[in-house]
């Protein structure tokens, strides 16, 4: 049987992946409502763990293959999409309200995690051992979630009735979604991988930018829904839940399961997307502090972002060697200023109110 064309399997998986991962997620929701799990930890646990499938599968299926490049791109072009993308255009269609705890806890955490992989990869590899320490994180941060998950009961609404079932069909949608999400990573890895070869583009940047974006498909929906439906939690929990697994599992696995060639990293990853990929995370903190909530206009700076990390990417990607130093020169003494000036802006105008609200009388 002659082998479909690369345009029509990276379709064909990221469809099949999306399709996967909505069952996957329904059925885990699905789930932890019978066991009356918050929805702010639903959204940290349950659903960041059913949307990251596609990136898992990816990612593993692509280290057994020997494409650590794929492997590692995928995760922090992942990353990088679902706080410029996912949460952007969740914060366009409805602002977010932000839990504390989130300010207080998980970003913080998620800042530590994503620093200290950063770190791991400066060596040019993620070896099997810092794998295992990223899987141990896991499991604490796991616990930890478990033991404080009553603190937010008290503040969570109740979702909706359709998003109720039996435990017999939560289990079959979980079965069947993971069916699919494996069927669609290996169609998508290997639509990916023949690409890159064909059109001479590195499998850094298809894993970063096509690869990234398709499997990150259920975070969208998901987060676009949820925010849609007035799920503010369920919409931040996902995008910081899911960017908190694919590095202490999917890197933590993949590092594993490298043995001890380790899990190769691309010198210019580390040089340029793993550091965007913590100022992404880092940005959060001021966004998610002023007054609580993510503002439309927030929403829409963050895929302007996004637009602006893409088009280096094409550039870099297209051999154009001059306009993409021209193009990064101008991102770094024009837009880059301006985006500090307004996150700084932010804050300060958050504590004024803060302080305006303390003072009796206070408007």
């Amino acid at each position: 049987m002659p082998s479909l064309p690369s345009s029509v399997e990276i379709i064909l998986g990221i469809l099949v992946l999306f399709g996967g991962g909505e069952l996957f997620v329904a059925g885990s929701v699905a789930l932890s409502l019978l066991l009356g799990i918050p929805q702010l930890v639903i959204g940290l646990t349950v659903v960041s763990l059913g949307t990251s499938a596609p990136e898992l599968f990816v990612s593993l299926i692509s280290t057994l293959q020997g494409d650590a490049d794929l492997a590692v791109s995928n995760v922090v072009g992942s990353n990088i999409f679902n706080i410029l993308v996912v949460l952007g255009a969740s914060a366009a269609i409805m602002p977010l309200r932000v839990k504390s705890r989130l300010v207080r806890r998980d970003v913080p955490l998620l800042l530590g995690i994503s620093m200290a992989v950063w770190g791991m990869a400066s060596a040019g590899r993620i070896t099997w051992q810092a794998g295992l320490a990223l899987l141990f994180a896991m499991v604490a941060n796991l616990v930890w979630e478990i033991r404080t998950a009553s603190e937010d009961s008290s503040e969570d609404d109740e979702l909706d009735g359709d998003d109720r079932a039996t435990p017999l069909v939560a289990g079959i949608k979980l079965a069947a979604g993971l069916v699919l999400l494996v069927l669609g990573s290996q169609l998508l890895v290997k639509g990916a991988t023949t690409a890159a070869v064909a059109l001479g583009v590195s499998q850094t940047v298809i894993g970063l930018t096509i690869v990234a974006a398709g499997t990150s498909m259920p975070e969208l929906v998901t987060s676009l829904v949820a925010a849609y439906r007035g799920r503010a939690d369920l919409a931040i929990g996902n995008v910081v839940g899911s960017n908190l697994l694919n590095q202490v599992v999917i890197l933590g696995l993949c590092g594993v399961v490298s043995g001890g060639r380790g899990l190769l990293v691309d010198p210019v990853m580390i040089s340029r997307d793993l550091p965007i990929m913590v100022a992404t995370t880092l940005a959060c903190l001021p966004i998610f502090w002023s007054n609580g909530v993510i503002t439309r206009l927030e929403g829409w700076l963050l895929m302007g972002l996004y637009g602006l990390y893409l088009a280096e990417q094409v550039l870099a990607a297209s051999g154009a060697g001059a306009l993409a130093d021209g193009y990064r020169f101008v991102v770094l003494v024009a837009v880059l200023p301006l985006l500090l000036v307004f996150l700084v802006w932010q804050v300060l105008r958050w504590r004024q109110q803060r302080r305006l609200l303390a003072v009796p009388g206070g408007e």
